[in-house]
């Protein structure tokens, strides 16, 4: 299952004259890089097929339009509807509808790759992601002279996240500037920058090497004038949101503090990248509504076929029955049984919590999980246990297997590169919050096979947007 370059890497780098042997190490990285992420790299990056980049981005493409027309098909055109069957409150629906706007395609898609092919484990849509400053580490492999020469020999490259961010930014800014360049904001929730504050400044430091400055803020600190939003005086063009429903609807709130960031959108005078709106299908639920049979019929032959191709079994975890393996079963009966096989997810949360995976907890603490989110906005989902990804280790000169989640970005201009995160294969667990202690990071470096076109056709760029009204 490893792939001609992961050999051909590994193989130099357990030569004895190694010079691949510990590039990861040698890097010198940016000072804010450096504390976000200096001492959580992979011994290497990991290498995939352009062709398969290019299928699975045209397949996202498709994903995501089936997704966003999940209320139409399934209810009626009735988003409320939608929103109470996949676990989303009133409250929070009504600040996702607020601006009633297109979702822009922007986000993360996270994926575990079975050796066969890319698995959707869950869609994060929007602005509100980690990892968009690791291709930094990828353009800093290339300054490594080892590396580099390895790079031009498999021609390899990569897709760098933050000048496809950066760029989307300035274009979208034009539309409130005239062609000048923007002010932008990265907006965080009152609260929210403090224990991210060092991922943030690396992200301030990357896009301020790519020659865009972008001031930070809390929506607290914001102020409105005439529907134009302002930060400490200074006007913004555009805000980067990373402000979630779920932080403005903590401890019971309405998300009224939101409500300057709609008006001035709506006016035009700041706009904001991106919307609420997507997530309304950011929900790990939804996935179960296109996985479950019970919808099958408001689905083409073809958009059957994708879903079952990006989609392991995800089912909503309510009583009653369902189907797996072709067969009729009381879903929490076979939930009961297939404890070793399975995750519980709650729809709502990021970041890995209230992931509950079978194979870790005993059958009494797994009964226990089942009945407690049982009707309550959770799903279950089939494990799908990823390929190994073996790497040399530096100090031992000895391969180890690791276990790698894909994040994979994309953006209005398509596919937008990878934000690796991998535990030792031994570990035997998921990525979940708090386990960031055993996470290894790194990006991903694609190549051509001999085989592909060199003039094969790429996907269509989208327009660039702040969310176009429905």
């Amino acid at each position: 299952m490893t792939d001609a370059i992961t050999e051909a890497y590994n193989r130099e780098c357990l030569a004895p004259d190694s010079r691949l042997l510990g590039v990861t190490g040698r890097m010198r990285l940016p000072e804010k890089l450096a504390a976000a992420h200096g001492a959580g790299s992979l011994p290497r990056p990991l290498f995939l097929a352009e062709r398969e980049i290019r299928e699975f981005t045209d397949d996202l493409r498709g994903f995501f339009g089936l997704l966003t027309t999940l209320p139409q098909r399934l209810f009626d055109g009735s988003t409320d509807a939608y929103a109470a069957a996949v676990g989303i409150s009133p409250r929070r629906a009504a600040l996702m509808k607020r601006l009633g706007v297109a979702p822009v395609l922007h986000g993360r898609a996270d994926l575990h790759h079975d050796g066969t092919s890319f698995k959707l484990l869950e869609f994060n849509v929007g602005t509100h992601l980690g990892g968009t400053d690791r291709a930094e580490l990828m353009r800093l492999h290339l300054e490594d002279e080892a590396f580099r020469a390895f790079a031009e020999e498999h021609r390899l490259d990569y897709a760098h996240t933050g000048e496809q961010i950066v760029e989307v930014l300035r274009r979208l800014g034009e539309q409130v500037t005239g062609g000048a360049e923007p002010v932008v904001a990265f907006v965080e929730a009152d609260g929210g920058l403090a224990p991210y504050l060092h991922l943030v400044l690396s992200f301030q430091e990357m896009a301020a090497r790519l020659g865009l400055r972008v001031l930070l803020a809390e929506i607290g600190q914001v102020t409105s004038k005439d529907d134009k939003l302002y930060l400490d005086g200074t006007p913004i063009d555009v805000v980067l949101r990373y402000f979630s429903v779920n932080q403005l609807c903590a401890d019971g709130r309405d998300g009224a503090e939101a409500e300057p960031f709609f008006r001035a959108h709506e006016a035009g005078k700041t706009l904001l990248y991106t919307p609420l709106d997507g997530l309304l299908f950011e929900q790990k639920t939804s996935l179960a509504l296109l996985s479950d049979p019970r919808w099958r019929a408001a689905y083409s032959a073809e958009e059957a076929e994708l879903i079952d191709r990006l989609l392991p079994w995800t089912r909503l975890l309510t009583a009653g029955e369902s189907t797996a393996g072709g067969e009729r079963v009381d879903l929490l009966d076979h939930c009961r049984e297939h404890r070793a096989d399975l995750l519980l997810k709650p729809g709502n949360q990021d970041g890995g919590r209230g992931i509950v995976a079978g194979w870790t907890v005993d059958d009494r603490a797994w009964r226990e999980a089942l009945d407690a989110g049982r009707g309550r906005g959770w799903m279950v989902q089939r494990r799908v246990v990823p390929r190994a990804e073996p790497m040399v280790d530096p100090d031992t000169r000895e391969l180890r297997d690791w276990h790698a989640t894909w994040g994979m970005f994309v953006t209005p201009h398509g596919y937008g590169g990878f934000h690796i995160r991998a535990l030792p294969a031994e570990n035997g667990g998921i990525l979940w919050h708090g386990a960031s202690g055993q996470v290894r990071k790194t990006g991903v470096f694609h190549y051509r096979e001999d085989r592909e076109d060199p003039a094969a056709p790429q996907a269509p760029q989208a327009p660039v947007a702040g969310g176009e009204a429905r």
